[in-house]
Parts: C-alpha cells; sequence; structure tokens
C-alpha cells in the first residue's frame, strides 16, 4: 500500500535548514516524510551528511545526494521516483516553515486531497493566494505528465504553472489559516546569499519568465491540461 504524504526540498548552501525544518516537523506534530536533495558539488557537503547521520533514525527522514540538475530537474527527478509509492507528493524550499495550528498542516493536506486529482497549497505571508510558492498534489498529476513542473524551467516560474494547472483542471484549494511561511529576502526574512542571487538574477528571470511564457501560450499549457481534466474525469 502506498505512503501517503512526501514533501521533497531541494537545497543548496544551506544546511542550517535541515535542523530548523525539522524543528517545524516536531512542533507541528507533522508525519509527513521528508526527503532532503542534496548536489554532490554542493560546499556545503559535509554539513550536509552530518545531518543526515544525525536524524537517521527519524523513520520520516531521509536524504539522497546527486549531480546538480538545479531545482526544477531535482524536483521532477525525485517526485517521478516516489509518484508510485506515495498518494500525495508536496514541494517546499528549505526557506519555508510550516507552523503550528489548531490542526497539523499536513493532516489537513491529506484531507484536501484525498477526494481525488487535485493541488493545494496554504498562506506563505508573502504571496499568499497569489501564487503556490509551496505546494502539494496527488501524485497521479505527476505520473500523468511526468513531472512536477515543466522541465523547460530553472527555478522560478513553477508555481504559475501550478496555479494554472489547479484553475486549469478546476481542483486547486487555497488555504489561508494552513501557513507555510516563506523566508525569503523579499520579505525581509532573510539575507541575500549566493542561492537567492543566481536564483533571482536578471538572466535566470529572464529565461525562467520567457520559458514559462511559451509554455503557456505555445501549446504546452493546454497540451498538459488535457491530459490532466481527463485524469479528473475517469477519476470521477
Amino acid at each position: 500500500m502506498a505512503e501517503d504524504l512526501l514533501v521533497i526540498i531541494p537545497t543548496r548552501g544551506r544546511p542550517q535548514a535541515v535542523p530548523a525544518i525539522m524543528q517545524a516537523w516536531n512542533d507541528t506534530g507533522a508525519t509527513a516524510d521528508l526527503l532532503f536533495c542534496v548536489d554532490t558539488d554542493d560546499p556545503e557537503l559535509a554539513a550536509y551528511k552530518n545531518h543526515a547521520a544525525a536524524v537517521k533514525a527519524d523513520p520520516r527522514v531521509r536524504f539522497v545526494f546527486g549531480k546538480r540538475r538545479r531545482l526544477c530537474g531535482t524536483l521532477n527527478q525525485q517526485a517521478v521516483k516516489a509518484a508510485k509509492s506515495y498518494r500525495f507528493l508536496a514541494f517546499f524550499g528549505d526557506d519555508h516553515r510550516p507552523r503550528p495550528a489548531d490542526r497539523p498542516w499536513d493532516s489537513r493536506i491529506r484531507e484536501c486531497l484525498s477526494g481525488g486529482p487535485g493541488i493545494v497549497y496554504g498562506n506563505d505571508l508573502l504571496m499568499g493566494e497569489r501564487m503556490p510558492t509551496a505546494v502539494a498534489v496527488t501524485s497521479d498529476i505527476v505520473m500523468t505528465l511526468g513531472y512536477f513542473a515543466p522541465p523547460q524551467l530553472v527555478h522560478l516560474c513553477l508555481d504559475l504553472c501550478w496555479l494554472d494547472w489547479g484553475k486549469g483542471m478546476q481542483r486547486i484549494t487555497y488555504l489561508d489559516d494552513m501557513v507555510i511561511e516563506h523566508l525569503h529576502p523579499a520579505a525581509g526574512k532573510a539575507e541575500v546569499d549566493q542561492g537567492y542571487e543566481e536564483a533571482n538574477s536578471s538572466e535566470q528571470v529572464s529565461a525562467d519568465s520567457a520559458a514559462y511564457c511559451e509554455y503557456r501560450d505555445g501549446g504546452g499549457l493546454e497540451a498538459d491540461l488535457k491530459k490532466l481534466r481527463k485524469l479528473v474525469e475517469e477519476a470521477a
């Protein structure tokens, strides 16, 4: 029988995020499995391996170490691998933190997605309903499309695609009181480091924006929505 929920976190250059995320898991009583994806050329590789050893006894947590594929490539690789083993898959950045609430956030994700193919996201206290910077989907979406986000993207605009998918298949839910806080420099909650500089450079913004527009307007989105709508119909 498939496990229920896996949260995939591609991370680079921020080993300090690992204990902070684990603390957030414990503070919220989360039982969702957690996969940290680390590049083998990361300058902080030794620190990540130390954290991996420290949480080895925690059955919720796994680490994978592999060739650098950037955020979208890593997320897609691991999501496709996990899709047959988990009912639900989620993406968090290494700067996202779930926050305590009356009901555990991961329980709410399970409940929301248990009715069939769909997408759910919470309040990141930065973009709110406008953009799912952290997101959970039913794994059949990943299996149907062959990816968690269009592979022509590198780091940015993935959330725009998830919004397009959810609206296009009429199966998206925003939970304002489920806080998955985004500790981003744009919110004044983090210092700009090499990772933020690379991801938000003018070159990366231009490249991912152009790739997203081509996907949205060049037939890629409509082809994916056709598959997703069929998935919803078959599950009804």
